[in-house]
């Protein structure tokens, strides 16, 4: 079941990387669709079937998902920056560390 899972997860980003090179609007819908979390549900529930674990998932992320998403705000505006991919990524990566690491710092 680990192995289809991790199948199911390439052939996402796969299908997303592939997409976005012609139609880079619809990989972005794809991207913003719930989709890993929508398969990691399932997956939760039909390995588990207990509501309360499953409920617990979504109410983190729930929280999680907005302190992520600073991580866009560089690759977004790196032309205007002047910056490359790897240091937008990197101060991405940076930028939602610190959202997620101070919520779990002071957060309950």
């Amino acid at each position: 079941m680990t192995l289809i899972r991790g199948v199911i997860a390439g052939v996402v980003v796969i299908g997303v990387t592939e997409l976005s090179r012609k139609f880079p609007r619809a990989g972005a819908l794809l991207l913003t669709l719930p989709l890993v979390s929508i398969l990691a549900f399932v997956m939760a529930w039909t390995k588990y079937q207990d509501l309360p674990t499953v409920s617990r998932l979504a109410k983190e992320t729930l929280i999680l998902v907005p302190l992520g998403l600073p991580f866009f705000i560089p690759l977004a505006f790196a032309e205007k920056l002047n910056l490359g991919f790897w240091p937008a990524f990197g101060l991405g990566t940076l930028l939602a560390s610190i959202t997620i690491g101070l919520w779990f710092w002071l957060g309950p």
